[in-house]
């Protein structure tokens, strides 16, 4: 094997035709011989390019709706033949197998068919098998062999030939290689994860997991840990496909935080009022609604307005000029939204370094997907949390039943526990957090935590009494025993949501009696580790 390999004959067939026709006049132009197949063949045609059909050199025509037409010894062969064995080069010459030293090939569409819902058999006929069969041949034989599966890589094919009059160099095609490996892999893991969706079968014996690559970040968590950022394809509206309109480049951190709150706030319909999430380090330090958004981000700030600095901000409707100049107020790492008005776009513009994202819509917090997290030796996966519920799910287990304005409190008090790391609890008055408390080992820390916070804003902002005097409280999971209830009650509240299910709910049920609360119980709980 020599480092340098030159490019006489290339097979294009490809299912997305963009930047075809000039990579085959490049490659005419060096007087590369070009194959093809089917549309590929006859958009080169058009365009007035020489090309010759793989029926020619397989000696069959296309069959079976395209099924059958590369798998033929006279195309694997030519792909697969080491340039530098004399028994693979006599074999050649003995079956008039003819090398080929450049296959470019992008795959059907199946991910773009199944994000259109089309049906179990549309889906079927969009996996590729030839192509494929194709990239992993050419793949494989990388010491003389291109294989570009990317339009991507077009030009950097179209450069490496013009560095090298016409060979690449071994590096290029290894490179050329992975990224082929990846792309037949993350294919069959989408085909595998479709298949697992369709059948309704939860626990496949073996799951694949595949992502693009969307960005090399500066760093990971900390600066020491290097990171990427891939996507699944799914187009689903948040951090990845969302447009950035001005600041810095995004970090490791920076999307971790924007998911979170933009998953927070689309729990929030624009129908029902504007709604704004202030995250910090993944969890929530303020959520609120609001009669314009402008109100709503206030309210929200005012919950923790020491944490809310250097925060992400989540928006449920188009950003205005007059919500985007409160949030210049205080240094702010992201605000998403989906959508800007072009005034408040020049509001932000004056602030370089904040980043602006808008996204297609909101995410739809009903819709199933799956959530992996790594451990050592393998990885969990689980069923995206997207429980909700409304008033008739509640049941109420205490002597005094809840106001309608308790009721739609604790509702919103429920969304939000949903999204904020356990042991959670959030206290909430008139649609907007008041307190919330995270991530403790013990439930009644964060009840405590919770109500320390509430205390500290009301002396920011000049209160007589904490906001949690008057709000109702919600838990992510059951009370194990009364004295965090106890502790809600100290802070003020009149009303709690939790799952119920304790061995202890009797207990904690009497306790919220004889301190004249209302309590209702889910059956769901919102665990977040």
């Amino acid at each position: 094997m020599t480092d340098l390999a030159p490019v006489r004959r290339a097979l294009l067939s490809v299912s997305d035709k963009t930047g075809l026709v000039e990579l085959g006049q490049a490659l005419a132009d060096r007087g590369v011989e070009l194959l093809s197949t089917g549309g590929s063949a006859k958009a080169l045609r058009d365009a007035g390019l020489v090309v010759k059909d793989v029926a020619d050199v397989t000696g069959f025509p296309e069959m079976m709706d395209g099924r059958v037409k590369t798998l033929h010894p006279g195309v694997h062969g030519g792909l697969l033949a080491l340039r530098d064995n004399d028994q693979h080069m006599a074999a050649m010459t003995a079956h008039g197998i003819k090398p080929i030293d450049l296959l470019v090939v992008n795959l059907y569409p199946f991910e773009e068919t199944v994000a259109k819902g089309a049906d179990y058999a549309t889906c079927i006929e969009n996996i590729d098998i030839g192509g494929p069969a194709m990239i992993r041949a050419a793949a494989k034989n990388h010491a003389f062999v291109n294989v570009v599966v990317d339009v991507e890589d077009y030009q950097p094919l179209l450069d490496e030939l013009a560095a090298h009059d016409g060979q690449t160099t071994y590096a290029f095609r290894q490179r050329l290689a992975l990224t082929a490996y990846a792309r037949t892999g993350a294919y069959d893991a989408a085909v595998s994860g479709w298949m697992a969706g369709a059948l309704d079968e939860p626990a496949p014996r073996r799951r694949a997991v595949a992502g693009k690559l969307a960005q090399t970040l500066r760093y990971g968590e900390n600066p020491h840990q290097s990171a990427a950022f891939y996507v699944d394809g799914t187009n689903r509206p948040g951090v990845a496909t969302a447009t950035q309109h001005q600041g810095k480049e995004l970090s490791y951190n920076n999307i971790n935080d924007t998911d979170a709150a933009f998953e927070l706030v689309s729990e929030f319909l624009p129908k029902d009022g504007p709604a704004c999430a202030i995250i910090k380090h993944a969890n929530p330090c303020g959520v609120a609604r609001g009669t314009t958004l402008k109100e709503a981000y206030a309210r929200a700030f005012d919950c923790d307005r020491t944490s809310a600095f250097g925060g992400i901000v989540a928006l449920n409707s188009t950003l205005d000029r007059e919500t985007a100049e409160e949030i210049c107020e205080i240094f702010t790492e992201v605000v998403i939204a989906p959508g800007a008005h072009r005034e408040a776009k020049e509001v932000f513009a004056r602030k370089k370094n904040l980043r602006l994202l808008t996204t297609p819509g909101l995410a739809n917090p009903a819709e199933s997907g799956l959530m992996l997290r790594q451990v050592s030796g393998g990885y969990l996966v689980q069923d995206k949390d997207n429980g909700r519920l409304d008033v008739s799910d509640l049941k109420v287990v205490t002597k005094r039943a809840p106001s309608d304005q308790e009721l739609a409190d604790l509702l919103f008090a429920w969304r939000v526990a949903k999204h904020v790391k356990s042991n959670a609890i959030v206290y909430v008055k008139d649609g907007a957090t008041v307190g919330v408390g995270a991530g403790q080992m013990s439930r009644v820390d964060s009840c405590r935590i919770a109500a320390r916070k509430a205390e500290d804003m009301a002396a920011t902002l000049g209160l007589d009494a904490p906001l949690t005097r008057g709000s109702v409280v919600a838990s992510d999971a059951f009370f194990p025993f009364a004295d965090g209830l106890l502790t809600a009650a100290e802070a003020g509240a009149t009303a709690v949501i939790q799952p119920g299910g304790s061995m202890r709910d009797d207990e904690v049920i009497a306790a919220a009696d004889d301190a004249g609360l209302a309590m209702v119980v889910t059956g769901m709980r919102h665990f977040r580790h």
